[in-house]
């Protein structure tokens, strides 16, 4: 285990059964149509990729990258597309993948500039939520599941470009992180 985790939240056996789940409730509630997954990258690659491998109905992946600015570590919720989508999204059913949802300000402007597009639909869906950090109401449709207000990594989660490959959800430890996830 690396150097400043603290130990495991989730393991893997947990996480595919969280992904065979959320699977199965898509793959129900788009039956018969085709869904395009937008991975937010860095940290919702391998959710995605574990995520499309239970989808049972036809589906489209593309990425975005986005930052977004605020004070120190705080996010101000105001997103820079650092990558943008390659294909266009108009009347296509669409569901924003992301790692983890805390605050909601960056994942509730990016369903706001996504609406801009014309698409068929837009659904939510997170492999982590944070509902202690809320800071705006957003609607999350598919959430894999509420953690507790600690700083994680593994699983695509990251500390300073650290740690995205441990195989589980680790506990950083307090020795080694400083801002909100």
């Amino acid at each position: 285990m690396a150097k400043y985790v603290k130990g495991v939240m989730i393991d893997r056996r947990e996480i595919d059964q969280m992904c065979q789940r959320l699977g199965h409730q898509i793959s129900q509630d788009y039956a018969g149509k085709e869904v395009t997954l937008i991975g937010v990258l860095k940290g919702a690659y391998m959710f995605m990729a574990d995520l499309a491998r239970y989808l049972t109905v036809t589906v489209r992946v593309d990425f975005m990258s986005v930052s977004s600015y605020g004070s120190g570590t705080r996010s101000s919720g105001v997103v820079r597309i650092n990558k943008d989508l390659d294909a266009d999204i108009s009347g296509r059913h669409i569901i924003v993948v992301e790692d983890i949802v805390d605050s909601g300000l960056t994942l509730k402007h990016l369903r706001e500039l996504l609406a801009t597009r014309n698409p068929a639909s837009i659904a939510l869906c997170t492999a982590f939520d944070k509902p202690a950090r809320r800071q705006v109401d957003i609607q999350v449709e598919y959430v894999g599941m509420q953690i507790s207000d600690e700083f994680i990594v593994g699983y695509g989660l990251d500390y300073d470009g650290r740690y995205r490959n441990l195989p589980d959800v680790c506990v950083l430890g307090d020795d080694n992180q400083g801002g909100e996830q």
